[in-house]
């Protein structure tokens, strides 16, 4: 199994883009989202030690937690497929019971054999209380867990390893930020004249505490002002600007998570915020398993779509 994980490269993939181009700044996209078609981006670094940890253990079972259009809950069947593990997942919406087949991301799971538990999103939220935890295991007896989003010691390990020594060239590096393990490993291997900048996808600033208790340097900020109203949050706006961008680079980008970073990277440069003659390696965390399920959303409300 490390094997296959160890075995995956990356590219680090130059783009021209006008505004930093007139500011002399190197914009470099690294793209984990081609590390692997199903177990792409920040999810297959976040799975590898949890699963090697499971096999260790002899664990047979994932178990899980995610939302309806969840990367993590479609990478972690993926994974579980892969690499002959069952897959259980505890999905946030009991409204969902029913509608399986109309959402793309769950169907994959089911397609990978994930089993699926439905809680309300009142339970959802009780999700790691000891008395849940307990429930579970009496229902499906001995499993590996994996936390919501897949952040914990070892995910955070796994993200260490996204930059290697091509990358100290570099004066900033930026991405994304969900329950702020990628950023977390990322400063644990920055270089010490490397800065992080961190996109959060949710509104609010709660994330900065969290990730000072997850990271072990203070080589880093959080660019709050570009969730576009909070986690999901989308409109025309973002979409113009990810169509736009996939037409001049020809890399795709989530509304979720990338698009926001690079909308906000952008943004920044146009604002004078780096350096004139600045390396920026903006990571690509993958996520675009669920532009489908997106779309899908945005054509019932009438608005634009995300052109893959």
């Amino acid at each position: 199994m490390q094997q296959f994980f160890n075995s995956k490269s990356v590219l680090n993939q130059s783009v021209q883009i006008e505004i930093a181009q007139a500011k002399e700044i190197s914009l470099v996209i690294k793209r984990e989202d081609v590390l692997h078609p199903e177990v792409s981006g920040n999810k297959f670094r976040k799975l590898k030690y949890n699963l090697i940890a499971a096999k260790e253990q002899r664990a047979d079972t994932l178990l899980t937690f995610g939302g309806a259009f969840s990367n993590h809950i479609a990478a972690t069947a993926a994974a579980g497929k892969e690499f002959g593990f069952n897959t259980i997942g505890i999905i946030r919406g009991d409204e969902l019971t029913d509608k399986v087949a109309e959402n793309p991301t769950l169907s994959f799971a089911q397609q990978c054999g994930m089993q699926f538990k439905f809680i309300s999103r009142q339970q959802y939220r009780k999700k790691m209380n000891p008395d849940f935890l307990a429930q579970l295991k009496n229902e499906f007896g001995n499993f590996y867990m994996l936390p919501e989003g897949g952040t914990n010691d070892l995910a955070i390990k796994g993200c260490e390893e996204i930059l290697t020594e091509e990358d100290e060239n570099f004066d900033c590096i930026c991405v994304a930020v969900g329950t702020g393990g990628t950023i977390a490993g990322l400063i644990n291997s920055a270089k010490k004249h490397q800065k992080v900048l961190g996109f959060p996808a949710l509104k609010g600033d709660f994330l900065r505490n969290e990730i000072s208790l997850l990271a072990s340097n203070k080589n880093w900020q959080l660019m709050t002002n570009y969730h576009f109203g909070g986690y999901g949050k989308i409109n025309d706006k973002l979409i113009t600007f990810i169509n736009q961008f996939k037409e001049e680079t020809n890399i795709l980008l989530d509304p979720i998570y990338t698009g926001k970073m690079l909308f906000g990277i952008l943004d920044l440069i146009n604002k004078g915020y780096f350096k004139r003659g600045n390396k920026i390696l903006a990571v690509h965390t993958g996520g675009l398993q669920g532009i489908l399920g997106i779309n899908k959303k945005l054509q019932q409300k009438g608005l634009p779509i995300i052109i893959e």
